[in-house]
């Protein structure tokens, strides 16, 4: 069997994501994506999947940081460690971390990415907002309204508030609530921002691209 390129995911929205960001960014490689109910259900699959690995596989493994970054890290980072990956770093790296298994043991490559940055805590919706076009003023808008809404009118957790701010500046978009993906396509997010390149960069390296 020949190599597998492999991406750890929470979901459909992070496939999509990243499938037409490489397409737009002509970081053209054939992934196998493997979504996951939840982060902790993608968590617990780490081992198991790292285990269950071919000869040269490559593993990305991409999920959010949510409300700590720094618990996320050491969440996944005790992973690799207890299955003796050599220098994996105590925090994470803000170009996203890669690391190859140790010496003559059949383990995959493993790269980690945590959204949005690597540096701060948040969710995939954080790193997609960091796409929307820079000219736009409709977006200042959008975040203005969002945040004028009282808050016993505020369905929403504040954890999820990037949420709520990036799917109500796709529905105001001239073909509304387009998925992530498409939107990006769309060029509703922009994937030539800078704001994408360590991104791809870190997709570049880890596959060897």
């Amino acid at each position: 069997m020949g190599r597998r390129n492999v991406v750890l995911v929470e979901g459909k929205d992070d496939e999509h994501v990243i499938k037409h960001l490489c397409g737009n960014r002509a970081a053209a490689v054939i992934l196998e994506f493997q979504g996951h109910q939840s982060v902790e259900d993608l968590l617990a699959s780490i081992p198991v999947r790292l285990k269950a690995s071919y000869d040269g596989d490559i593993v990305g493994i991409v999920l959010d940081a949510d409300v700590s970054l720094a618990n996320r890290w050491v969440a996944v980072r005790n992973q690799l460690v207890a299955l003796k990956y050599p220098n994996v770093p105590e925090l994470a790296v803000p170009t996203g971390m890669i690391v190859d298994p140790p010496e003559g043991v059949l383990l995959p490559r493993v790269g980690v990415w945590l959204m949005p940055d690597n540096l701060l805590n948040g969710m995939l919706e954080d790193f997609l907002a960091l796409l929307v076009p820079s000219d736009s003023t409709l977006f200042a808008r959008v975040k203005r309204t969002i945040d004028e809404i009282p808050a016993d009118e505020q369905l929403f957790s504040t954890a999820i508030h990037s949420k709520a701010v990036i799917h109500t500046w796709l529905a105001w978009q001239k073909d509304p609530g387009l998925p992530f993906g498409t939107a990006i396509t769309a060029r509703f997010l922009d994937p030539m921002k800078p704001e994408a390149d360590a991104f791809l960069a870190w997709i570049r390296t880890l596959y060897g691209i």
